[in-house]
């Protein structure tokens, strides 16, 4: 009974746990790669962040295909919206193991900017995910 007692003492002591924060791109990768680096289908997701840039929580889309992600504006946000979102960090797998992004990776990436700026939620970065590395849309200039 003691022990109980002590046990549930200790977990009302204990604070909550610290969220990560991510700084670079490295930070995020470091989360993202060895969860969806090496899947063998495509699968976007996004990052959710608060002001200080820590993790809220990370959330797939439903949208997959062998080779191609089916991503909307409103699910993205409505994800990050929901949570309270400060801003976002969008992230997909190329399956090929080649993390160079595509016309289209650039093309929805500034779509989904533009959808950011008029929700008042911040696309940080978006990153393309590979089995052994990754490509950061902000750091390659891709990123408006």
């Amino acid at each position: 009974m003691l022990a109980a007692i002590e046990l549930g003492r200790r977990t009302l002591m204990r604070g909550g746990h610290e969220r990560v924060q991510i700084v670079t791109a490295i930070d995020a990768a470091r989360l993202l790669v060895p969860q969806f680096g090496s899947k063998p289908v495509e699968h976007f997701g996004v990052m959710l962040l608060d002001t200080k840039h820590r993790v809220l929580k990370t959330a797939r889309s439903s949208g997959v295909t062998p080779d191609a992600s089916i991503v909307h504006p409103r699910e993205v946000f409505r994800e990050a919206t929901v949570a309270g979102a400060f801003g976002i960090i969008l992230f997909h797998n190329h399956p090929s193991g080649d993390p160079k992004p595509s016309k289209d990776d650039v093309a929805l990436t500034r779509r989904l900017v533009d959808a950011g700026e008029l929700m008042g939620i911040a696309v940080i970065d978006h990153l393309i995910l590979a089995e052994r590395g990754f490509r950061s849309l902000r750091e390659a200039g891709d990123l408006k």
